[in-house]
């Protein structure tokens, strides 16, 4: 039986995105993609027909609409469509083309034919329902920073965690760049999928890289040992309830990437990261967010 599917577009201010994202996700949202262009933002995502009526979609976007107004930041533009079942996982996928990220990796979609000569690290990735295309600043900085940390003390011995993987990007970026562990936990279990399919793409052993459902309570109790580093991408408001347990699986010398953080979030979760014996080694920005590189204290 076919199915027809919500395609709602959204277009706002970059320094939205991210809400917008939050609030797509806690509708029900099954498929999310964003683009920036020109200073502008394009949004869009796709939800079973039978999940929301034209009332439920018009509350979305008067929710939108006052975030914008909370932020003082220009009213973002929204529209959808219905679309037929067999369109709907892939027509966003025309607007995603390769990235380059950082000096070292290139991110490539999962459906296009791979360049013949590239001295990039190619990381394949189909995002499927789960965030992260490695377009958003927020994924920049954290594989930048990444990079810069593996890139300049290599560690093939490393183990490191990412917490909330989302479409598992970091975790297999700091796979390609030669740690010897991952382990990846996200409570969505469309973002658990997306990490398993993306890391079947790049060729990452199941030993190497372990995904499972659950948080950072789940992740404690799954890791054997302290790790080497942390790596998180999600809302500020999550990474601070995060921060006072990450002392459960560090030690002395063990490192953190944070991001998925405005600007104006940036003291509080400083506060956070001293108040529980972690320091800022560095404060990287990019338009409106800004990526945390952390060390033990």
């Amino acid at each position: 039986m076919a199915y027809n599917w919500w395609e709602i577009r959204v277009l706002c201010h970059p320094s939205l995105e991210e809400v917008i994202f939050w609030r797509l996700d806690t509708f029900g949202c099954r498929g999310t993609a964003s683009q920036v262009k020109d200073s502008e933002c394009l949004v869009w995502a796709y939800l079973p027909e039978e999940q929301a009526q034209m009332l439920d979609l018009s509350a979305l976007a008067l929710g939108m609409r006052q975030d914008a107004l909370c932020m003082i930041l220009p009213t973002p533009f929204i529209d959808w469509d219905l679309i037929e079942e067999e369109d709907w996982a892939s027509s966003w996928k025309q607007y995603w083309q390769p990235q380059e990220i950082g000096d070292r990796f290139l991110i490539y979609p999962a459906w296009l034919n791979l360049p013949d000569n590239s001295d990039k690290i190619i990381l394949r990735l189909d995002p499927g329902a789960a965030f992260g295309t490695g377009t958003h600043p927020t994924t920049e900085l954290c594989l930048e920073s990444l990079e810069m940390r593996l890139g300049l003390e290599p560690n093939p011995e490393a183990i490191i965690a990412d917490i909330g993987c989302g479409s598992g990007i970091l975790s297999i970026g700091s796979g390609l760049l030669g740690v010897r562990q991952i382990y990846a936990v996200d409570t969505d279990p469309l973002a658990v999928r997306a990490t398993l399919g993306n890391r079947k793409l790049n060729n990452i052993t199941a030993e190497k890289l372990i995904v499972e459902q659950g948080d950072i309570e789940h992740l404690i109790k799954l890791l054997p040992n302290p790790i080497d580093g942390i790596v998180c991408n999600i809302l500020a408001e999550v990474i601070i309830d995060i921060i006072p347990q990450m002392e459960a699986i560090a030690k002395p010398t063990t490192w953190g990437i944070l991001s998925g953080i405005l600007l104006e979030q940036a003291k509080s979760i400083a506060d956070t990261l001293e108040q529980n014996g972690w320091i800022v080694a560095t404060l990287w920005k990019r338009e409106d967010w800004c990526c945390f590189n952390i060390r033990r204290s």
